[in-house]
């Protein structure tokens, strides 16, 4: 399950408005004979990836997949039925179907008298490259990434505004892959004026990606000049209007966006956070000392700790001289679970 987690991950940023599943097929011994991810949307599932690559080993063995086999026919036809039909012997499902529409794999499959076990762990699975599409399942809304790079005493700047670098060459390297898993960027017009950053992704070499993801600017003012890079020709740019993160997530939801990076500065991403709109944060945090200069979020209404916004450590990772902590904020973020968006339009 860790490999097929680690598959859809792969996928992030390519399938939307599909989910980014991961599947591994073992032989009827327990050996890996094939695997795959999430196609972008037409293209195969991570369930017939996986068969494709078996072939006849498949046949007697097992599937291992993030999300729970389609029953439906989309753009392409139901995953159990290719189960099925490759001799699979035992399915084993991280996170069990929540929409109306593509339910009813697990029970077909078991019909056909596969032996079927799901909830494996699902936690894990749900907070990786499904957490943007299960978001837009729930809440009707994409899955929001905070990313920031500050100081150790939460400067994201200096106090004469220079910004450039906070963070070492590996941090902003890390930017460039997460940029790569997310449907769109997102940056207040403070950002664009200021910084007049690109919000492209490019490798290791500087070349710019094949994919890039959708740059999106929040300008309630008319302040983003003609001249600003984030409206060059190398990817595509929306600037918006919106007054307040929902509405604005409302219109990238609209778009199938189901994965945001929110880069904007302090005062967009105390919006986000105030709304309880930040799913994920990602504090990139360099070893120096400022002492002065903008702090990494704005206010936020605060005026005690008994009410600060607490935050769950998922990791801390080393970024050649600097750190990253991925936080996930303790509150309930859940919502009715309904037929949403992709799921709705059929899984294909």
């Amino acid at each position: 399950m860790a490999r097929a987690r680690e598959l859809g991950t792969t996928a992030l940023g390519t399938t939307s408005p599909n989910p980014a599943v991961g599947a591994v097929v073992l032989d009827a011994a327990g050996a890996p004979v094939g695997e795959g991810a999430t196609a972008p949307p037409g293209g195969p599932h991570a369930e017939v990836t996986a068969l494709a690559h078996a072939g006849e080993r498949a046949r007697g063995g097992t599937a291992v997949v993030t999300l729970e086999p389609c029953a439906h026919t989309g753009r392409t036809g139901p995953c159990a039925d290719a189960l099925i039909a490759a001799g699979i012997a035992r399915v084993v499902v991280a996170v069990p179907e929540p929409t109306a529409l593509a339910g009813g794999g697990a029970a077909r499959l078991r019909a056909a008298g596969i032996d079927v076990v799901t909830g494996v762990e699902q936690q894990a699975a749900e907070r990786g490259a499904l957490a943007g599409w299960l978001t837009g399942v729930r809440e009707q809304r994409p899955y929001v990434v905070w990313k920031v790079a500050a100081t150790i005493d939460g400067r994201v700047a200096a106090a004469d505004g220079s910004s450039r670098w906070i963070t070492g060459p590996e941090a902003r390297a890390e930017v460039h892959r997460l940029r790569a898993g997310c449907d769109a960027v997102v940056v207040g017009s403070g950002t664009a004026l200021t910084d007049d950053p690109q919000l492209t992704v490019r490798d290791d070499e500087g070349r710019a990606a094949d994919r890039q993801p959708l740059r999106v600017v929040v300008d309630r003012s008319g302040r983003l000049p003609a001249t600003a890079r984030v409206l060059d020709d190398a990817a595509p740019t929306v600037v918006s209007g919106a007054g307040d993160p929902a509405t604005l997530l409302a219109e990238l939801f609209d778009r199938d966006v189901r994965r945001v990076l929110l880069e904007g500065g302090p005062t967009l991403a105390a919006a986000f956070l105030r709304a309880g709109l930040v799913d994920e944060a990602l504090v990139h945090l360099a070893p120096k000392l400022l002492g002065a200069g903008p702090s990494l979020v704005g206010d936020l209404g605060i005026g005690a700790i008994g009410a600060a916004l607490a935050f769950e450590v998922a990791d801390l990772t080393p970024l050649g001289g600097d750190v990253q902590i991925r936080l996930h904020p303790t509150r309930h973020t859940g919502g009715d679970t309904r037929t949403g968006g992709d799921r709705a339009d059929g899984r294909g």
